[in-house]
């Protein structure tokens, strides 16, 4: 009795009340709505809130960069993120079950695995950085803030005086910095100044290369934080998503109790007021420039992650009626708020740096790694107690790149044991993500050799860029034109309860597959070949970059050919009509949620057999549905075929 009592807590359930069962006992559910919630808040807020919107913000045109942002979000972040959940969640399958729905764009599904592969590979890279700065923060000196280390060079120039310097050479270093001498700003100008934390980033952290092709040595440092971050990222997702379910009640919520710390602190700086009024002073003039519109689409599309395979995994989860309508708006305006509250912090912090060395705050300024793990960390060693606001900020880092991680990696996890689909597997899910775990792990060590940088930008830049937004669109397409809108509208009203609103309707099938098609122009328009600080990448290394961005796309016409090529039929428009009808076992996983049109059995193996007073009742339930829905022509048609395949 003892016993069942302990293993009742263990489970969640309070002693007296009956234990909560999985409504899909095979797969699992969501241990609560919270969970679901939570872990996609996570998994949208990423990184790129913290060192790429801020800065993509004042680059274009400040406060007036809010107005396409937020019109972006409204008419192809929301309807996108309504459409992936829905579309998981209906099927209860991950980014390659849920292609049942046609079997030919299965290809579309194993695209995003693809992405989600790579993304998950130099991610975690990104996370085992800070994972190496927060324990080099755990000093009483931050290794970064003075000049004489072994590391630095003699263009070292550090923000923070020496203790112990003499007043001749303090003052000569104030006046190189603040250009206050003419003699001085004649040095600047003729040499360019480092700082010491980007001498710490690139000399000791990374020990760079000279160029991509040449790997050097593994840093033993970076390789044994890349261990500890897969290690961490598996042990939250031992159980699936009744372990990571749990975590992310911590993962997901602290980096705001960080951020709210580093924002008091930042906004009682001398100098934070200057820094928060360029990052939000309007530039309406340059509301007419397309390039501001096209980046406001693409940091809505990349930052909710949108055509990754994530939400549809983690909708696969819910339950069948759950509201993920609600869920949506709630997610995607959480996502949109934490990056503008994100900006705040950033440049209140920028702002008192660029009081203090009396310079224009777009000089230090910058986003991606060069915020991350060059200016911020500059920025802090001027705080007092820097080693804590240095913690506070990597710690802050490594719980926003763990959710989106969780994510990436079940979705892969998810894709496969859905695929194979055997008892075993299901049982066994533990090995399956300890292995996908140790491939990544495997995948990602040259990111840590001495040349690891170059390769992880090329993969940041071209691995996830068009790509998702090819699948995307292709996605939309198949959905809304290949099975049919008014089918989908239909899906989701028996899921639901209703139909989806007709602004959601309206943009599934005409706004939001403009929006993605004008995100694709932009971005080929827009190319520039990358760079990283000085350093040009050579033609063979953008040749790969090119390459893993088709890897993923070129998955869409191959497997279309090779469905077509085993589909049934004498012509090959018969194939193709047979290759694009929804499987028999598309529809609702369980056989309780099978009403409607999918009441009739697919297969055996997923529909169970019962009594047959409860079939003749839900026979007649079914019919008056069917009448019901002819009557109110809620979705414009008022034919409805029973038929599993329609």
């Amino acid at each position: 009795m003892a016993e069942k009592q302990f293993s009742s807590i263990l489970n969640g359930a309070v002693l007296g009340e009956p234990v909560k069962m999985d409504k899909n006992s095979r797969r699992g559910n969501w241990g609560n709505q919270i969970e679901f919630i939570l872990t996609s808040v996570g998994y949208a807020v990423g990184l790129g809130n913290v060192w790429r919107f801020p800065y993509l913000c004042y680059r274009n045109g400040g406060g007036a960069f809010m107005f396409p942002y937020f019109i972006m979000l409204v008419f192809c972040g929301i309807p996108l993120f309504f459409l992936e959940l829905s579309f998981g969640q209906f099927a209860s399958q991950g980014c390659l079950g849920v292609w049942r729905i046609s079997p030919m764009f299965k290809g579309v599904g194993y695209g995003m695995m693809v992405v989600s592969t790579y993304i998950g590979i130099y991610y975690n890279v990104v996370i085992c950085i800070a994972f190496y700065y927060f324990f080099s923060s755990m000093t009483n000196l931050l290794p970064w803030t003075y000049c004489n280390n072994p590391w630095n060079t003699a263009s070292c120039n550090g923000v923070v005086t020496p203790k112990g310097i003499n007043s001749t050479l303090a003052n000569a270093t104030r006046s190189l910095v603040t250009g206050a001498a003419q003699a001085a700003v004649e040095v600047v100008n003729k040499t360019k100044r480092t700082s010491p934390s980007e001498e710490y980033w690139k000399h000791y952290v990374l020990n760079i290369s000279d160029d991509i092709g040449n790997f050097g040595d593994v840093r033993l440092p970076i390789l044994g934080c890349l261990a500890v971050s897969w290690v961490v990222v598996f042990l939250c997702l031992i159980r699936g998503v009744k372990s990571s379910g749990k975590v992310v009640y911590f993962t997901a919520t602290f980096p705001y109790v960080v951020l709210t710390i580093l924002f008091i602190r930042g906004i009682t700086l001398e100098g934070a007021v200057t820094g928060i009024k360029y990052y939000l002073t309007p530039q309406w003039h340059k509301i007419l420039d397309a390039k501001v519109w096209g980046d406001a689409a693409s940091q809505i599309f990349y930052s909710l992650g949108c055509a990754w395979g994530g939400l549809i995994t983690m909708a696969s989860y819910n339950k069948f009626h759950n509201n993920c309508y609600r869920d949506s708006i709630i997610i995607s305006i959480t996502n949109c708020a934490t990056s503008v509250y994100a900006g705040f912090v950033i440049f209140s912090i920028l702002g008192f740096m660029a009081h203090h060395l009396n310079v224009d705050v777009s000089e230090v300024a910058d986003h991606g790694p060069g915020l991350a793990f060059v200016a911020y960390p500059e920025a802090l060693t001027l705080l007092p107690i820097s080693p804590l606001w240095s913690l506070l900020f990597f710690f802050m880092l490594i719980l926003l790149g763990l959710g989106t991680q969780f994510c990436l990696l079940e979705t892969l996890v998810t894709a496969i044991v859905d695929e194979i689909g055997t008892d075993w597997i299901m049982k066994n899910k533990t090995v399956v993500t300890g292995g996908v775990a140790v491939v990544g792990f495997l995948l990602g060590v040259p990111l840590t050799t001495q040349a690891g940088i170059y390769w992880l930008l090329l993969m940041d830049n071209y691995a996830a860029s068009f790509s998702l937004v090819i699948i995307s669109c292709i996605m939309c397409i198949c959905i809304m034109y290949v099975y049919g809108h008014k089918k989908y509208f239909k899906d989701v009203e028996m899921m639901l309860g209703f139909p989806p609103p007709i602004f959601f309707r309206v943009c599934w099938r005409f706004v939001s597959p403009i929006i993605i098609s004008f995100i694709l122009i932009f971005t080929v328009i827009q190319y520039k070949p990358i760079t990283y600080n000085d350093y040009v990448y050579p033609g063979w290394s953008l040749a790969i970059g090119f390459a893993m961005a088709l890897s993923s796309v070129i998955c869409i016409p191959i497997y279309a050919l090779y469905k077509i090529a085993k589909s049934e039929g004498n012509t090959f428009l018969e194939r193709l009509k047979k290759s694009c009808r929804p499987d028999i076992k598309w529809g609702p996983a369980l056989s309780e949620d099978r009403i409607g049109r999918y009441a009739a059995p697919g297969s055996e193996a997923d529909v169970e057999v019962r009594p047959l007073k409860e079939e003749l009742k839900e026979k007649e339930e079914e019919k008056r549905d069917e009448i019901s829905l002819s009557i109110q022509g809620s979705n414009g048609s008022t034919a409805h075929n029973t038929t599993p395949s329609a």
